[in-house]
């Protein structure tokens, strides 16, 4: 029996060292800042941006995953506490829903647990006032936790061919042998499994597929995309992060997917990598992103769009891992709203916004060499003539 949930509720090379916090509930109100408006001060000394920023003020609106949700307020908070005379809003409605709010010109900036597809790349070039199209830039990294409700059960071990059989309704019992097999010592019930899924276009999901595609050695029958399909006859989809984690927690037997921040009290799987079954964690998740290269459909060297190695026998990886990008356009038609976007977005990367987020959602920050180069790529970013 399949039902449909739906939620009122709400990174580079060996230096990289990211990490924790997955991807969104697309009619969660968007969120405002109450600060009341004032006079801020400019960006660095010395920048070319500093006379633009000095007296920074307006409205900034984003969308997109929320994965980045917890860390997202916690940028928010910081960013209008150095310039209260701006007002930033981030509406979670899923990484798909922020890509489109960004293509359609809505907003002038995405987050984002996954890739532009290549005819987006194409979009993104006549929305954002010039040849140079979009820019990926890596500011959140997080594993994607497997999450289970089975009493009396706080962890298991799963190998990715078992975790395609029970996410497509291949496996449809907790006490199946594939699973007791490698969970010696655990009480296994007869519990029928109920499989929870993304029910909107989500990056999540897109990562989740990605992992199974890759890893499951042919087992996951789909590839890797931001809608979820599968054949299990008992289960459910709920729209977004919230309403995810929620029906796995109230429905005995359920099993499902979401950003590790949110896993809470829930059973998690640790996954096999080579030899060993991996727990995710925020060392376990930087090294898979350390290890992995930039997408071969990058949008040049600016465009920081990670392909991670989801098929790694390295036991100090954890390769079900998303990075969560924010979106922007390498050209604004509009000065202010450059200023608003570069600006909040230099804040976002550097070491104090990181902290910040890292304190609310559990992220590891970026390096200082990661964040210099977002800080460069960000300083490029010009306004239309």
């Amino acid at each position: 029996m399949k039902i449909a949930i739906r939620s009122g509720a709400v990174i580079s090379a060996a230096a990289l060292t990211f990490a924790l916090a997955a991807c969104s509930p697309s009619n969660e109100a968007t969120t405002e800042s109450e600060a009341p408006e004032a006079t801020a001060t400019a960006a660095a000394e010395g920048s070319e941006t500093a006379e633009a920023t000095a007296e920074l003020s307006g409205n900034l609106q984003g969308a997109g995953a929320s994965s980045q949700e917890s860390g997202m307020d916690a940028w928010r908070a910081g960013f209008q506490n150095m310039y209260p005379d701006v007002t930033v809003g981030y509406d979670p409605v899923g990484s798909g829903g922020g890509i489109e709010q960004f293509l359609s010109g809505a907003v002038p900036f995405a987050g984002s647990d996954g890739l532009l597809e290549a005819g987006e790349y194409e979009q993104a070039v006549e929305r954002c006032d010039g040849d140079g199209g979009a820019y990926h830039l890596p500011m959140y990294i997080s594993p994607v936790a497997i999450i289970f409700n089975l009493e009396g059960v706080g962890t298991l071990n799963l190998d990715a061919e078992t975790v395609a059989n029970i996410f497509d309704g291949n496996i449809t019992t907790w006490n199946d042998e594939a699973i007791a097999s490698q969970n010696e010592g655990v009480e296994l019930p007869d519990t029928t499994i109920t499989v929870v899924y993304r029910s909107d276009s989500s990056g999540t999901s897109e990562n989740f597929t990605d992992y199974l595609e890759q890893a499951s050695d042919g087992t996951w029958p789909y590839e890797a995309t931001k809608e979820f399909s599968t054949a299990a006859d008992q289960s459910i989809g709920a729209d977004g992060t919230s309403a995810v984690v929620d029906t796995v927690t109230s429905t005995n037997g359920a099993i499902g997917y979401a950003d590790a921040s949110r896993a809470g009290s829930l059973g998690t799987v640790a996954i096999k990598v080579g030899e060993e079954y991996v727990p995710f964690s925020p060392e376990a998740a930087a090294n898979i992103v350390a290890a992995s290269p930039l997408s071969e459909e990058a949008n040049g060297e600016n465009d920081l769009a990670f392909a991670i190695d989801r098929t790694t026998t390295d036991s100090s990886a954890y390769p079900l891992t998303l990075v969560s990008y924010h979106i922007v356009c390498s050209q604004y038609d509009d000065e202010t709203e450059r200023a608003l976007v570069t600006e909040f977005e230099k804040y976002v990367a550097s070491a104090e916004g990181q902290a910040a987020a890292a304190d609310a959602a559990g992220i590891a920050p970026l390096t200082d060499e990661l964040s210099a180069q977002i800080t460069e790529i960000l300083d490029g970013i010009a306004a239309a003539a």
